[in-house]
């Protein structure tokens, strides 16, 4: 399922993890992407970005933490449009159940687009995945 989700995000490739809280993931922003004027509607940017985000507290925590997003605020600085564009996340500060994290989005010429900040729970993955199957047996 993720790698269906990558795919409809337009992820081209996870650029670099850094065990101190830090990710950048590039994206292929596509025409389908956009609404009037070839401007990328906006939940594609907050999600590219949300993402980055979850993928610098994995980087940090491991794979046994799901990051579940409490909170995401995306301030719109430039419109995104089709081409490349890379969206990073780092750790402001994290604890046991929680992660305080920011992000931003760039284009291909290194233009800032978007910036974000957002708190995330760390959820254990066994508990949200045991949670997933029980929710679709019923």
């Amino acid at each position: 399922m993720a790698n269906d989700l990558y795919e409809e995000m337009g992820l081209t490739r996870i650029v670099s993890t850094d065990p101190t809280g830090k990710a950048c993931l590039e994206y292929a922003a596509r025409p389908q992407q956009c609404h009037s004027g070839g401007v990328v509607q906006g939940g594609f940017v907050s999600g590219w970005i949300d993402a980055a985000m979850a993928h610098a507290v994995i980087a940090k925590v491991g794979q046994d933490v799901v990051p579940m997003t409490l909170e995401l605020k995306v301030s719109f600085l430039g419109p995104a449009r089709p081409g490349p564009v890379f969206a990073e996340g780092w750790i402001i500060k994290s604890g046991r159940s929680t992660a305080f994290v920011e992000g931003r989005l760039t284009d291909g010429a290194g233009n800032l687009l978007a910036t974000a900040s957002s708190t995330l729970m760390l959820a254990d993955r066994g508990r949200v995945e045991a949670a997933a199957k029980a929710a679709t047996a019923t």
